[in-house]
């Protein structure tokens, strides 16, 4: 019989054209992974002290969405960040590892990313699944991370974040029960053809969503979407428009003397190559960002008001 006590080791390694340091900041930088790294849909600080936090993720494997806790130790001057998941989802066990950040020279750096498990049973059916989810997020995740590291001047004007805000006189809890209830939208908002929404977990959900433009076109996006009871909803874009290579976002439901109100929170990563094909061949970056802050902004408030109209009573 296997031993069940059996530790996994795995190692992905990538080389990137920036410095150690530019590097090192993205990886300790977890409320930028959503933008950044495909696999991540959303992360949360449960606490911090010094150069030790605690970090709560929501995030892909093998098309599921699994969450855990982890404890990192950020070493800034070695360059190294370990972790260690509190405690695991099935069919892990447990699992930690780190990231160590080396420099090749000045404008070249070695990031090697690794990982120890156990799985559940130490059953080999398990430990495959685990390991074709590490290989397949760490190779998203590194070169993730060198592209975003590799961003130079100009390109940080392709990542925009806007928000939109709607003053609701309703209860809150109604207008984010609108919000939640993404599967009857296309009876309740003009712009939503269809969707598909599945809850497999609780708050946990997918969405699938073809939205109408206004000159009649129409697109399908897929989402993972966090929901928090009455507060909050989180969700990120696995399958965007083509105009844009991620999109995370927020509905953030607030309540307080002055009254009730939604925000719509988006942050985008821009597909340069995609613009001429979209938006025609003279279309600048400038042009890009106007066109998705017009487009997205529209829906959300569209969407913001329809639920405040649910919320007072005078919406579908």
């Amino acid at each position: 019989m296997s031993d069940p006590r059996t530790t996994h080791r795995t190692e992905h390694t990538i080389t990137v054209a920036a410095p150690a340091r530019r590097v090192f900041e993205l990886i300790v930088d977890v409320g930028r992974w959503p933008e950044t790294f495909p696999p991540t849909v959303h992360v949360q600080h449960v606490d911090r002290s010094g150069t030790r936090e605690r970090i709560r993720i929501w995030a892909t494997a093998n098309g599921e969405v699994k969450t855990w806790t982890s404890r990192r130790e950020l070493d800034h001057d070695r360059l190294r960040v370990s972790f260690r998941q509190e405690v695991s989802q099935p069919p892990v066990a447990a699992m930690g590892g780190e990231w160590i950040v080396e420099t090749v020279d000045a404008g070249h750096t070695r990031v090697r990313l690794l990982h120890d498990f156990r799985a559940v049973g130490d059953d080999p059916q398990n430990v495959e699944w685990i390991e074709r989810a590490i290989d397949r997020n760490s190779g998203a995740e590194l070169n993730a991370l060198r592209v975003a590291a590799e961003r130079t001047g100009d390109a940080e004007e392709l990542t925009l974040t806007f928000e939109d805000t709607v003053e609701i006189t309703g209860a809150v809890k109604d207008a984010y029960a609108f919000v939640d209830e993404a599967g009857r939208w296309p009876e309740r908002l003009p712009h939503v053809a269809r969707t598909v929404l599945q809850e497999d977990a609780p708050g946990v959900q997918t969405l699938e969503m073809e939205t109408r433009s206004p000159d009649g076109a129409t697109h399908t996006t897929r989402s993972v979407r966090i929901c928090f009871p009455d507060e909050l909803i989180v969700y990120k874009q696995l399958h965007t428009p083509a105009l844009m290579k991620a999109h995370v976002g927020r509905w953030v439901f607030a309540e307080d003397v002055a009254g009730g109100r939604i925000t719509s929170v988006h942050t985008v990563v821009l597909d340069e190559e995609a613009i001429p094909a979209v938006l025609g061949p003279d279309a600048t970056v400038a042009d890009a960002r106007a066109f998705v802050r017009d487009a997205l902004g529209r829906n959300s408030t569209t969407t913001m008001e329809h639920a405040a109209a649910h919320a007072r009573g005078t919406g579908v």
